[in-house]
């Protein structure tokens, strides 16, 4: 169950709800962006307005473990993120937070104040470009998209050799090689 501040009670209790994201991406290089029109501190990184956000998925509540995507859209104009997706970003790390703004329109950066909505991994990042914008595309999934995957390992000993060169577990398979085994106490 989410706590929820009593600060952050009040404003859903007078029907004045205003929030902005935090996001965290960690990938070769690590960055901090904000919806906010300014520059914030969370602790301790700063998260930059003028990082290019254009889309954040809206949080999914789940009552049941599933594969649920989360897509995060930025504006890639000086081409660090293209850079960082050709070393490959696959299975880093994405956090995404929901903070509240108060009565005065300030935001609310206590750490009990902010709700994460998201944390999960890169699982297809892609650069568009049409030529009027360039957008960097982050997919996310959560750790249970391991839970799909299906993975092959041929019983053979060319199949092993590319696991493990040095492994020997299946060297003398489909050779009938006759194996003597003792079963039982002695």
């Amino acid at each position: 169950m989410r706590k929820i501040s009593p600060k952050v009670q009040a404003l859903i209790d007078n029907g004045d709800i205003s929030y902005f994201f935090l996001i965290d991406l960690e990938l070769n290089n690590n960055y901090y962006l904000t919806s906010l029109p300014q520059d914030v501190t969370f602790r301790g990184n700063v998260y930059t307005a003028d990082g290019g956000l254009f889309e954040v998925d809206s949080p999914k509540f789940s009552t049941v473990i599933d594969r649920e995507a989360y897509k995060i859209v930025i504006a890639d104009l000086n081409d660090a993120l293209m850079r960082d997706f050709a070393k490959g970003v696959i299975g880093k790390d994405i956090t995404v937070r929901v903070g509240f703004l108060d009565a005065n329109k300030q935001p609310l950066l206590d750490e009990e104040d902010v709700v994460s909505v998201y944390k999960g991994y890169v699982d297809s990042p892609v650069i568009t470009n049409n030529w009027e914008e360039k957008l960097a595309v982050l997919e996310g999934t959560s750790p249970m998209a391991d839970f799909d995957s299906v993975n092959v390992v041929y019983t053979s000993r060319n199949g092993m050799k590319q696991i493990n060169k040095d492994d020997t577990t299946f060297d003398d398979m489909f050779e009938g090689v006759d194996v003597a085994m003792k079963w039982g106490k002695k």
